[in-house]
């Protein structure tokens, strides 16, 4: 690992590391195999959790280094729960939230995101403890809400991109930034295609129903 944060490329003049580099490239294919539902999504994303663990340890920025080692136990999760899901029509069944779940990934945001950057805070853990535990604690709703098929995860992601991009560029990473730019894009599609799919999958019952 000390190879990959120790060499890298230059591009547009700014360094970075070959594990910045793979992890962030691996974290966009995350999104891209999240959009098609298919199990790879979690594989692909325990390796970025490697590589952007030594990332973030490098920088400083502990609730960003922290929220790699929990993604990993969430998307040992999501690979099971996906796993369990499969329709062969539709692949992964997806559905919008009840206003319950949505309350209560609105309501762990909030709390969490608080007590964590106490927690940074105090334990002198990051420069920028607010943000950093929003980006951890978000990432951490949004996973879940990903592992239980739920649509609203791809709005906590474009909460999540907003937050991370100007910490992103003030902690010096610029390609990560870039990066977080590129997952907006993604996650907009990702939103409308499951949007789309949870519809579909909603009024198939219907329609047999009818049918019969």
């Amino acid at each position: 690992m000390d190879f990959l944060l120790h060499n890298g490329v230059t591009v547009l003049g700014q360094w970075i590391s070959f594990a910045e580099l793979a992890g962030q490239i691996f974290a966009l294919a995350v999104v891209f195999l999240a959009q098609r539902r298919t199990l790879w999504t979690w594989p692909v994303q325990v390796g970025a959790t490697v590589l952007l663990f030594s990332v973030y340890i490098s920088a400083h920025l502990g609730g960003l280094a922290t929220r790699q080692v929990a993604i990993l136990a969430i998307s040992i999760y999501g690979w099971w729960a996906w796993s369990r899901r499969s329709d062969p029509v539709y692949g992964v069944v997806v559905r919008k939230g009840r206003l319950g779940e949505r309350l209560a990934m609105l309501g762990a945001f909030a709390i969490g995101t608080t007590a964590m950057a106490l927690v940074l805070d105090a334990l002198d853990a990051s420069w920028a403890p607010w943000p950093d535990a929003a980006i951890f604690v978000g990432t951490l709703v949004a996973f879940a809400a990903q592992g239980a098929g739920l649509v609203e995860f791809w709005l906590v992601w474009l909460v999540v991109d907003a937050i991370g991009v100007p910490l992103q560029l003030s902690s010096g990473l610029y390609f990560s930034a870039a990066v977080y730019i590129v997952f907006a894009g993604l996650v907009v599609h990702g939103w409308w295609s499951w949007n789309r799919t949870a519809k579909q999958v909603r009024t198939a019952p219907s329609e047999v129903s009818a049918a019969a």
